[in-house]
C-alpha cells in the first residue's frame, strides 16, 4: 500500500507523464522522490507549483484515492510500471503515469478498435456505430471509446449487446458519470469491460480535459475508426492522433450534403481507408498479414487456411455474394473468411467485385 501511495503523490503533479517519471527514475526511486523537500524538487526541474503540490498539497488527495480503492474489488490503480499498464498505451508521446480503472483491469492488455465520432450522429451513424461494434466485438476485439453522447455511446453499446468487451475512457473521476444519463450505461460497462480515468476519483468534468482523455482512446487502441464527425469536430483530434501514433485511421463515407460526414471525408482525402462494413477493416489487416507470410519458409505457412479456402470456393458462386454471407454458409467467422478469400484471389479462383466475390471460372 506505501508503494501506491507513493505513485498517487506523483500523479497528484500535474505535467509529470509516464515518460518525464522514467527520465527521473533513472536517478531516483519513487520512494525517495516522493520524500524530497520543495526546495530539491525544484533544483531536478521540478516548476514551484509542482514541488509546493507535492510536497505539500498531496496528502489529502492520496488519503482520498485510496478511500477510493479500498471501497470496491472491481477499483484499481495501475502505474506506470505494472504489468497490466498497457504496452501500446507507453509507446505514446505523454502516457499518464498511472491509470483509475473500475472494472476488469486484465482486459486492458486485448486488443482494442477505438471508435468516435459526432455528439449528435444521424440515425445512419447510430446504426452503423452499434453494428460495427456489435460484430468487431463477435470477431473478438475490445471496443474502445469516451462514453459521451452520439457517437460514443452507440458503440459502447453495440459492444454490450453482443456480449462483448469494451472500455470508457474518462474525461473526469470514476466517481462521476458524465453525461448523468449514461448512468446505466457506465454501470454496463463496468460489469462487462472497465471505466478507466487517468483524473483521480474525485475530479469533475471539464470541457479543456476531454481532448486529453482522446489520447489515451487511440492510445490504448491499434486502429480507430470514425463514424461521423464535422469538419471542425473534437474527433478529427482523436484520428490525428491515431495517424500521430502510426495507428490505423478507418472512416465511414456518408452523404455529401450531410455535415455529419464531412470530417470523414476529409479523412479519406488525407490517407484514412474509406469503409462501409467490418469486412473493409478485417481485409486491410488481412493484406498485411499476408505479405508478412510471404517472407516465411513455405513449410511454415499453416494448412488451416488453405481448409479455410476450400470450404469458402464452395460457396462463391457467379452471382455477387456479400463476405458476411460467404462467411456464414461456410460456418467461419468474418476473419477467418477474409483471410481464405484473399488466398483464394490471389490464386485466380475468386475475383473481388463491388458488394463481395465471384467465382472465377477457367476459360
Amino acid at each position: 500500500m506505501e508503494d501506491i501511495r507513493n505513485w498517487l503523490a506523483l500523479a497528484t503533479v500535474h505535467g509529470l507523464d509516464g515518460l518525464k517519471f522514467q527520465r527521473l527514475s533513472e536517478q531516483i526511486s519513487v520512494t525517495e522522490l516522493v520524500k524530497l523537500p520543495a526546495s530539491t524538487l525544484r533544483d531536478i526541474g521540478f516548476t514551484e507549483r509542482q514541488a509546493h503540490i507535492l510536497a505539500y498539497e498531496s496528502k489529502a488527495r492520496v488519503d482520498s484515492a485510496l478511500q477510493w480503492l479500498a471501497q470496491a474489488d472491481n477499483h484499481h490503480v495501475i502505474t506506470y510500471l505494472d504489468p497490466r499498464y498497457p504496452a501500446l498505451l507507453k509507446q505514446t508521446k505523454q502516457p499518464p503515469l498511472l491509470l483509475f480503472v473500475k472494472g476488469n483491469p486484465q482486459i486492458l492488455a486485448q486488443q482494442q478498435l477505438a471508435m468516435v465520432g459526432s455528439r449528435q450522429p444521424t440515425p445512419t451513424g447510430r446504426k452503423v456505430a452499434q453494428s460495427f461494434a456489435a460484430e468487431l466485438s463477435q470477431q473478438g476485439y475490445v471496443i474502445t471509446s469516451g462514453m459521451a453522447r452520439g457517437i460514443d455511446s452507440e458503440s459502447h453499446k453495440g459492444a454490450l449487446q453482443a456480449g462483448g468487451l469494451t472500455i470508457a475512457v474518462l474525461g473526469h473521476g470514476l466517481k462521476q458519470v458524465y453525461p448523468a444519463s449514461n448512468k446505466a450505461l457506465a454501470e454496463a460497462i463496468t460489469e462487462q469491460g472497465a471505466l478507466v480515468s487517468e483524473y483521480f476519483p474525485d475530479v469533475l468534468a471539464r470541457a479543456e480535459w476531454f481532448p486529453q482523455r482522446n489520447r489515451i482512446v487511440v492510445g490504448l487502441s491499434i486502429g480507430t475508426i470514425v463514424v461521423e464527425a464535422g469538419l471542425k469536430s473534437g474527433t478529427l483530434i482523436s484520428a490525428n492522433l491515431a495517424a500521430e501514433y502510426s495507428r490505423d485511421v478507418f472512416a465511414v463515407p456518408g452523404s455529401v450534403y450531410s455535415p455529419q460526414s464531412a470530417g470523414c471525408h476529409a479523412l479519406i482525402q488525407q490517407g484514412a481507408k474509406l469503409v462501409t462494413c467490418v469486412a473493409d477493416i478485417l481485409e486491410e489487416w488481412s493484406f498485411f498479414q499476408k505479405s508478412c507470410l510471404t517472407t516465411e519458409p513455405e513449410s511454415e505457412k499453416s494448412t488451416e487456411t488453405d481448409l479455410f479456402a476450400s470450404q469458402l470456393l464452395a460457396n462463391v458462386g457467379d452471382e455477387v455474394t456479400a463476405v458476411d454471407l460467404i462467411a456464414q454458409r461456410a460456418g467461419l467467422v468474418i476473419a477467418d473468411a477474409t483471410i481464405a478469400l484473399l488466398q483464394l484471389e490471389l490464386a485466380g479462383e475468386v475475383a473481388a467485385v463491388p458488394g463481395g466475390y465471384i467465382r472465377v471460372r477457367s476459360a
